[in-house]
Formats: C-alpha cells, sequence, structure tokens
C-alpha cells in the first residue's frame, strides 16, 4: 500500500510539473472542444483546462471521495449553463487518454517496467475513476435539469390559475383546459393560499372551459370546495357542462353543499357587480 502510494504522488508531481505538455497534449486529443475552451469559460465561468488537471489528480491519487463531489458540482455547473453534454464527453475521454500517455511517459522517465499483473491492476483503478467521474457527473446533470423541470411546470401550472380581483372581497377564478391529478393539486394550493393571503369572501369559479374531469379529480375538486368553505369564503361555480354534470350524477358526486351554481360566467358577475354598487 505503501509503495502504491508513493507512486500515486509521484505520478501527481510528474504531471503538474509538465502541466504544458498535459494541456498541449489534451488539446490535441479533443479537437472540437479545444475551439469553445474560452467560449466554455466566459459561458459559464469554468475552466476546462483547470479542471481536467484536477480530475487527473484525483484519479491518479485515488481521491474517491472527491472524485465523486467534484463529479457532481461539474455535473449542476453543465445543467445551469445548459452546456453541451457531447462535448464533455469528448473531452472527458480526452482526459482519459491524456492521462494514460503521462503514465506511460511516466515509467519511461523512471525506468520502471510493469509486470502484466500490475498494469491490468492501474488500468482497472485508473479507467473505473474516469468512469466514476461520467457516472456522477451525469446522474448529477440529469437531476438537476429534472429539478428545473419541475420548478418551470408547477410555474407554468401557476399562471394556469389565475384567480382575478374584480373587487376588494371577489374573485373570478376561470379554470381552462383539462384537470389532472396534477393539476387539481395546483389549483388546492393556490385558491386556499391566495383566499388567506387576499381575503377573498367569494370565489367565483368558471368550469366552461372545462369539458371534463375524470371521477378522483372530482372527487378532489369537491373536497377543494369544503376547503374554501372552512376558510370562511364562498364558492360559487358557473358554467358547469352537461357532460361534467352527468358524471357527476352517475358517480353520485355533487357540490350543493359546498358552494353555489349559477348558469354563466357573465350573468354573475353582474349580480355581483350590481351587490357591489349598492
Amino acid at each position: 500500500m505503501e509503495a502504491t502510494y508513493k507512486d500515486s504522488k509521484d505520478i501527481a508531481e510528474f504531471i503538474v510539473t509538465n502541466r504544458g505538455n498535459f494541456q498541449q497534449k489534451l488539446l490535441s486529443e479533443a479537437v472540437n472542444v479545444a475551439s469553445k475552451i474560452n467560449e466554455i469559460l466566459q459561458r459559464g465561468n469554468i475552466d476546462l483546462l483547470k479542471n481536467a488537471e484536477r480530475l487527473a489528480l484525483y484519479v491518479t491519487e485515488n481521491r474517491e471521495e472527491e472524485l465523486i463531489a467534484f463529479a457532481k458540482q461539474e455535473g449542476v455547473a453543465w445543467a445551469e449553463h445548459s452546456l453541451t453534454l457531447s462535448f464533455k464527453l469528448e473531452w472527458v475521454q480526452a482526459i482519459r487518454r491524456t492521462l494514460w500517455h503521462f503514465l506511460y511517459q511516466f515509467d519511461k522517465v523512471k525506468g520502471l517496467n510493469q509486470t502484466s499483473e500490475s498494469f491490468y491492476k492501474q488500468e482497472r483503478e485508473v479507467n473505473d475513476h474516469v468512469d466514476q467521474f461520467l457516472n456522477n457527473f451525469f446522474i448529477s446533470y440529469s437531476d438537476y435539469k429534472d429539478d428545473m423541470l419541475k420548478s418551470q411546470r408547477k410555474l407554468v401550472e401557476h399562471l394556469s390559475v389565475p384567480i382575478i380581483p374584480i373587487s376588494s372581497s371577489v374573485a373570478v377564478l376561470p379554470l381552462i383546459g383539462m384537470i389532472d391529478s396534477y393539476r387539481i393539486q395546483t389549483i388546492e394550493e393556490k385558491v386556499l393560499m391566495d383566499i388567506s393571503s387576499v381575503k377573498i369572501q367569494t370565489l367565483i369559479m368558471d368550469l366552461s372551459g372545462i369539458a371534463d374531469m375524470e371521477i378522483d379529480v372530482i372527487v378532489h375538486f369537491k373536497k377543494i370546495l369544503s376547503g374554501i368553505k372552512m376558510m370562511g369564503c364562498d364558492a360559487v361555480l358557473t358554467g358547469l357542462r352537461a357532460e361534467l354534470v352527468r358524471k357527476m350524477i352517475h358517480a353520485g358526486v355533487t357540490f350543493e353543499k359546498q358552494a353555489e351554481t349559477k348558469g354563466t360566467l357573465q350573468q354573475t358577475l353582474r349580480e355581483y357587480l350590481v351587490l357591489e354598487a349598492k
């Protein structure tokens, strides 16, 4: 173990001492990326040459925990700045080839002749570490992108639940399009939060833009109406379509106790605007 440790330190020192040659060899191995180095530095503040040496040292010195943390950090950085994955893959493979070139040069300078067993052991360790970096990089990149998509979807869903105040105590929520199990949760969150923060006393919910809802979504919607009532707000439903009402009747679900129902949004708005004027 002690001899291996000393060798790894010697190899790391050899790479640092010959940094210029290491970078020159690396650039020759990654022609497509080489022309993008300055662009990537400016765009994401990512120094590819510095990071390549850092990875090479982590690999040669068997610093596994630091290598994994670095891979995750790199994954987030590349995802955050939407940098091209094909460039990263080409760059890491170029680092692998350059590292092997320097391992060969190190043995040559030191006059070392490895046995087959020691060579294959080194080959496995080096390549496993490089692959470990790539795996953790891609997982981190993918997780960041997934979280960003979820965040963007949540933002879009919230924008699709526009609660519009028409007076100090009355607001309108026009619902349009398909309401699935995910969107009904967004509606619940937005409605209850806005009632609390804006102090809405009457919420007119127009369903004329909703052609259909699955039974489980209708049941969830009924619970939202109950929640609205519990918060001291009156719910008024307008624009219920015949197809939706028929489905509710056959399923034995009604909103009679939770909300008042009226015909059209226009008619309801006129009534409440007249009441407000008085």
